[in-house]
């Protein structure tokens, strides 16, 4: 019989000819010398694909190793699907879980019942590196989701058996790694052998697993103590045992009782008071004369700042803000970046000087001339806009670069506050498959710049890999440098957000590289339940996203 075959495109442009039903596998190795590191997945057709995928139809493929954003995130997945095995078979009756990014790792905890030791970890390591030795296949079995229930059930894994009840599917897909068995968000490795650099590090009651970064796949990153970072990802877990919701599969429970309106006010309660505790922290302190705001994309600054300031009044304070987009320098000035066009989240594309000037004499009671940028003409301008204040009168700056010393040299550290902000969600999909906070502020900035920006979500996802170079840049160096860290996430935020993202995300097609990742959007958007958003508060932070916040002029 004359075998049937395939015709198989490259991302290079290259055609290839296999027999139908060959597996990405068999594939990759031929392409191997391409890639300086191993490849591990794939894109086909612009869909994300384990190399176990068989291709039986004419079509395009991108490889994708370890120094791609996707091949970063199976290798992070692969590798703690090894550690849960390891945990199995070092201690049946234990569990661990996978709680939240911390020092360019994973923070875990390990539940058995004892206080964990060194020598735990030690062990936990030692097995998992056996693991990896012995180049176990990772196998998945598309299985229906009543099979897959009963077999979560048989294990105890309740908060998954209640997820997967929630899933409107026929079938699920279940990754296999020797005995052990799990669901998960997203594909893996084709094997163990594949996730060599690692190491587990004692922290607080738990341990990071460690792992590589894509920009240097073969060696571990230099460790970093994000003590502070850590406390206010322990304020979002003991916010989430307030509100008794951990899991997705709990809010959907509360949505589908009728008892959310009482989750998201005493969420936003809880905002309310955190943001009170700041305002009151800086009044205490006289010698504050600058409010320092900075965080990633799309964390709710610009509302944090305003109900900041609402708080500050409360306490006979009367703040002026002071906008960092007015120093931009002349474009003719502003740096460029590595593909050569302007980087405007650059610190050098302020004019720190000047900025600096005015600090000084803005804050010895002088009155200042303060520029307008103009940015069609990117220009500075002048239009007779001043600012003199008094003593009791604390200077707000909200922007990327305010934890960065070199923004305001002028000013004595002690006379200044910084604040981080971010979105850190305090809940997961299942005990194993946690909620990154990148996801939450890429699906308010896809919402937001729809509502007010004009751009869709082709657009926010093509520029978001930018974003988040720059913040890397720019934010994340000097987070641990905060006075205070406010965490903007709000635990119903994403079941309210989904109404708004899910039709965006459906207008990218298949032709669009940005596919993959729209799909992944909407079915990690479809584990949530919507609910309407009439109950929010005018002054809520998802306002800045959604709209009708009574601090801007959206309508």
């Amino acid at each position: 019989m004359e075998k049937k075959h395939i015709i198989l495109s490259l991302k290079n442009g290259e055609l290839h000819q296999y027999d139908k039903g060959i597996t990405l596998l068999e594939i990759s190795k031929n392409m191997q010398k391409q890639f300086a590191t191993p490849i591990i997945a794939a894109k086909v057709n612009n869909e994300i694909r384990d190399l176990q995928f068989s291709v039986i139809n004419d079509c395009h493929v991108e490889f994708l190793d370890l120094h791609t954003e996707v091949g970063s995130k199976v290798y992070q997945r692969s590798l703690t699907f090894v550690m849960i095995a390891a945990v199995n078979e070092l201690f049946p009756k234990g569990e661990v879980t996978v709680e939240h990014s911390l020092s360019k790792g994973l923070y875990c905890e390990l539940h058995i019942g004892e206080k964990i030791t060194s020598d735990h970890l030690i062990a936990l390591e030692t097995r998992m590196r056996r693991i990896v030795a012995e180049d176990r296949p990772f196998t998945m079995k598309s299985l229906p989701i009543a099979e897959a229930v009963e077999l979560f059930k048989a294990n105890g894994q309740i908060e998954k058996v209640k997820h997967l009840e929630q899933l409107k599917r026929e079938r699920v897909r279940i990754y296999y790694c020797g005995e052990a068995y799990d669901f998960f968000y997203g594909t893996m490795a084709p094997s163990t052998g594949y996730l060599k650099v690692f190491e587990l590090r004692q922290h607080a009651s738990g341990f990071i697993l460690r792992f590589p970064e894509k920009e240097t796949p073969n060696v571990l990153p230099e460790f970093v103590v994000q003590n502070k970072l850590s406390e206010i990802f322990l304020e979002a877990e003991r916010w989430g045992a307030i509100l008794q919701c951990g899991y997705v599969a709990t809010l959907n429970e509360y949505v589908q009782n009728g008892k959310i309106n009482d989750i998201m006010r005493v969420a936003e309660a809880l905002h309310e008071k955190k943001i009170a505790q700041i305002a009151d922290f800086v009044s205490q302190h006289k010698e504050v004369r600058v409010i320092l705001i900075a965080g990633p994309s799309s964390s709710g600054k610009t509302t944090f700042a305003q109900r900041l300031t609402v708080q500050l009044k409360v306490n006979a304070m009367r703040p002026v803000a002071l906008s960092l987009d007015d120093y931009f320098v002349d474009r003719d000035k502003t740096p460029k970046d590595e593909n050569g066009a302007y980087d405007f989240e650059s610190i050098e594309a302020i004019d720190l000087e000047l900025f600096n000037e005015h600090l000084s004499k803005i804050l010895a009671g002088e009155v200042v001339s303060i520029p307008c940028f103009n940015f069609l003409t990117g220009q500075r301008e002048y239009r007779g806009k001043t600012i003199q204040i008094d003593r009791n009168q604390p200077l707000i700056i909200e922007g990327i670069h305010g934890l960065n010393e070199r923004l305001t040299t002028a000013v004595p550290r002690e006379h200044k506050v910084k604040i981080y902000i971010s979105a850190l969600t305090q809940l997961s999909i299942d005990n194993h498959n946690r909620i990154p906070t990148t996801d939450t502020r890429l699906i308010r900035r896809i919402v937001r710049d729809s509502q007010f920006r004009s751009h869709d979500a082709l657009t926010t996802l093509n520029m978001w890999q930018s974003v988040r170079r720059g913040e890397e840049r720019n934010i994340f160096p000097f987070q641990e440098d905060a006075d205070i860290m406010f965490n903007s996430a709000l635990i119903y935020e994403l079941s309210v957000l989904k109404k708004y993202a899910e039709p965006l995300l459906h207008k990218i097609t298949k032709e669009h590289a940005a596919y993959s990742e729209a799909t992944r959007l909407l079915r990690f958007l479809s584990y949530f339940q919507s609910i309407d958003d009439n109950e929010i508060p005018f002054n809520s932070i998802l306002r800045e996203f959604t709209g009708m916040s009574c601090f801007h002029e959206h309508k």
